[in-house]
């Protein structure tokens, strides 16, 4: 809960900025406070029964005294979620300030009307009392309709009695038919279309690529599959680039790997080194996938785009574990595996869009679950079918144009290899051939057919017998190539 409702006295900094505060009563020891006390008598409460009586404004630390005498018999972790709440309704909240209720799904907004304090109650279930001016107590708002995402996924949350909401008061003043004061959270985002430029850049047709931000724009995942060397990850990279602006901080690239874990994409306990007096231990350290989502969720409006390279070669359901779900519900949230969501569920930013590669050739592409193809777009870069089968003769064609070196022939050379392999995942794309080195020096094709290409092929063929350069060499080829111009 720490990240929603800081324990910190921040009072007394920028008294002008209004504050927002969710605070539950609809099941307060069996009752429900909230149609039998608040929206009649223009109230909220805390059940503050043991509480000592302690004036409005009280300092964090005098709360915490009084509630680890008052509440001895509790937890140390139940007394501090008491401090922390009790502090806030006493001292936090002001007059002025919007508070939110839920009934289930039906949620009242009010204003703060005036200081905490203290009163006898019924059961003593409202003995902590502000008196708020109810906006809507015979109208109310649906939590899914007319909140933002992330409000409705905290308001979801049981565990809390007092959660701050401040950085959705832009949101909620509008709910109250006034003019907002402060930033709304919930301002679009959009990805830019493919560009002439862009398609340039990548040799692909400028329709193919727009067919890849159309798909994002429904669904923010999308997988380049294909054989090596056909560009899946460059082309990820370059697609990355365009969408962000070329924002350097708004992706990030991961490989997986069999050894690549949760902790590892996510977040996990890492060793902290002793030092300076201090003992060494354990702390939480954030990967790569939580860091861009806080990035992206301070950010709305930009989108942020995280690379999951070769992502068939992990354990899928062991690397995203409980993120699964949200993959396919961007607007649901989920309780963490370390509970850093503080109990109040977690939620994949809309603004973040993932680009995902995967290799045919590696069979681990049979670990890609039905429920994983689901949540994910599919695009083909294959060295047989277009766009990736004319890439290397149209980047051929450009270097010629601008007078730089190439082997005319290298394209056709490519196809008729590809022709000769039966295995379609394991055909040869443009990217091995798509070098200048390969071009500029004078045994550069040769070079790469013997010590890339070739290679790749005799794995292939291992233990079959084949004489893989019989087969597939330059010299094989070439004699192919001049027999069909003969």
């Amino acid at each position: 809960m720490a990240q929603y409702l800081d324990a910190e006295d921040t009072s007394g900094s920028d008294e002008a900025k209004r504050r927002a505060w969710l605070v539950r009563g609809s099941n307060v020891q069996g009752e429900n406070l909230v149609r039998s006390l608040w929206l009649p008598q223009g109230v909220c409460s805390l059940a503050a029964s043991r509480l000592r009586e302690l004036p409005a404004g009280s300092s964090r630390e005098d709360v915490q005294a009084a509630v680890a005498e008052d509440y001895a018999h509790l937890s140390a972790a139940e007394r501090s979620r008491l401090a922390v709440e009790y502090h806030a309704f006493l001292t936090r909240m002001r007059t002025g300030d919007i508070v939110l209720t839920n009934d289930g799904s039906a949620v009242y907004i009010g204003v703060v009307g005036g200081p905490a304090s203290f009163t006898a109650s019924s059961g003593n279930r409202a003995n902590l009392q502000r008196a708020v001016s109810w906006h809507n107590p015979r109208r109310p708002l649906d939590y899914a309709d007319a909140l933002p995402a992330d409000a409705a996924n905290r308001m979801a949350n049981p565990d809390t009695t007092v959660v701050d909401l401040t950085e959705f008061v832009g949101d909620l003043e509008k709910l109250l038919g006034k003019e907002p004061e402060q930033p709304v959270t919930s301002r679009p985002f959009t990805l830019p279309d493919a560009t002439g430029a862009l398609a340039a850049e990548l040799h692909l047709p400028e329709e193919w690529l727009q067919e890849c931000v159309e798909l994002l724009r429904d669904r923010p995942q999308l997988v380049f599959y294909g054989p090596p060397g056909t560009g899946k990850t460059y082309v990820a990279q370059a697609l990355a680039k365009h969408l962000t602006g070329g924002k350097p901080e708004n992706m990030q690239l991961v490989q997986f790997h069999p050894a690549y874990s949760y902790e590892d994409f996510f977040e996990g306990y890492r060793p902290r080194p002793g030092g300076d007096g201090q003992t060494g231990g354990f702390e939480l350290v954030p990967g790569p996938l939580r860091t861009l989502a806080d990035a992206a969720r301070k950010h709305p409006d930009e989108p942020f785009v995280l690379i999951v390279d070769e992502i068939n070669r992990g354990n899928l359901a062991k690397v995203f574990g409980e993120l699964y779900f949200l993959l396919e519900y961007r607007d649901r949230s989920v309780n963490l595996l370390y509970g850093s969501d503080g109990g109040l569920g977690f939620t994949l930013p809309k603004n973040l869009v993932l680009l995902a590669t995967m290799n045919t050739a590696d069979r681990s592409i049979a670990l890609i679950d039905a429920a994983m193809r689901r949540r994910f777009w599919f695009r083909e870069l294959h060295p047989s079918t277009e766009p990736a089968a004319g890439v290397l003769e149209r980047w051929i064609a450009a270097r010629a144009s601008a007078g730089e070196p190439v082997h005319e022939d290298a394209a056709r050379l490519l196809a008729a290899l590809n022709e000769r392999i039966e295995d379609r995942d394991f055909r040869i794309g443009p990217a091995y051939l798509m070098r200048p080195a390969v071009h500029e020096h004078p045994r550069g094709l040769e070079r790469v057919w013997e010590h890339q290409i070739l290679p790749l092929l005799q794995e292939h063929h291992y233990g079959d017998g084949t004489d893989v350069a019989g087969r597939y060499g330059l010299a094989a080829l070439r004699k192919q190539l001049a027999g069909d111009e003969g």
